[in-house]
């Protein structure tokens, strides 16, 4: 069978003035046969020859061979350069003649001329290939990697209700839970982050902060920076309510109390009733 998308080894069927038949044998039926262009041919290939083509659709809609190897392959994902926006999306330069659509149904965020995209390669319901940037279920779930590994990898979609999704490595299907969640992040932003859990499934969870008696200086010290934003007197204590703490310092409110805590054994703040001091 002929697959869109695909890199496969085909036979030459017929040779023509414009070219030469491919078919996955060398008696396949016309309706089972593919062309690949004159100017792509090998000058020594001859009817009955094997030969390594990727088929997609040329601008007329009709699937064409050719022996041009794309960047990216069926469900694969992959970065890609937007070659220009147009009127129905982004075209993205995928290392053959006709730029791949990406269209803005399938964008997660505006793109721009020139940038890298993560994307996916799919068929879309007119049979045609496209690329998405709504990568999730393409990504894999069989990762090398164990709890506590050092990950790097692409934010590619941000949930008000799940948190945020990693693709590691841009391969690796992860996500950083929305109580792990903290400070500003953007879709396609590079992260580095420590693996919390592997799922039963082979989905990574991560944590962009260290352990707590890591993170504990770290913490401290952003505590510092912001009471001295306030001139010295932070209007707000420990006892503040969490989404009060979480606008203002970026961390839980148990990430807060525990710096403030270290602060306070260390006689660099004191604690009053409605704020916190610096000494």
């Amino acid at each position: 069978m002929l697959q869109l998308g695909s890199k496969q080894t085909l036979t030459v069927v017929k040779k023509v003035e414009f070219g030469v038949y491919l078919g996955e044998t060398a008696n396949a039926p016309e309706n089972e046969r593919v062309l690949l262009p004159k100017k792509q041919v090998p000058a020594d290939l001859k009817q009955g020859d094997a030969i390594e083509v990727f088929l997609y659709k040329d601008s007329s809609d009709r699937l064409i061979a050719t022996v041009n190897m794309p960047k990216i392959m069926l469900h694969q994902v992959t970065f890609l350069r937007v070659a220009q926006v147009g009127k129905i999306g982004a075209f993205l330069d995928w290392g053959l003649e006709k730029d791949l659509l990406l269209p803005f149904r399938e964008q997660t965020r505006k793109v721009s001329a020139d940038e890298e995209v993560l994307v996916a390669l799919y068929i879309d319901k007119s049979s045609r290939l496209c690329a998405t940037m709504n990568v999730y279920a393409y990504l894999r779930t069989d990762s090398p990697y164990q709890k506590e590994d050092r990950v790097t990898g692409t934010l590619y979609e941000i949930s008000q209700n799940f948190g945020a999704f990693v693709a590691v490595d841009d391969i690796y299907s992860a996500l950083i839970p929305r109580k792990e969640l903290y400070g500003e992040v953007k879709i396609g932003e590079k992260i580095e982050a420590r693996v919390t859990e592997v799922k039963d499934d082979g989905k990574l969870s991560l944590s962009i902060r260290e352990k707590a008696y890591l993170q504990i200086e770290k913490d401290a010290q952003e505590v510092m920076r912001v009471i001295d934003s306030f001139d010295g007197v932070l209007p707000f204590n420990d006892k503040a309510d969490p989404e009060t703490i979480k606008r203002e310092m970026q961390m839980s409110k148990n990430e807060f109390k525990r710096a403030v805590g270290h602060l306070l054994k260390e006689g660099k703040i004191e604690i009053g009733e409605k704020c916190i001091k610096r000494r």
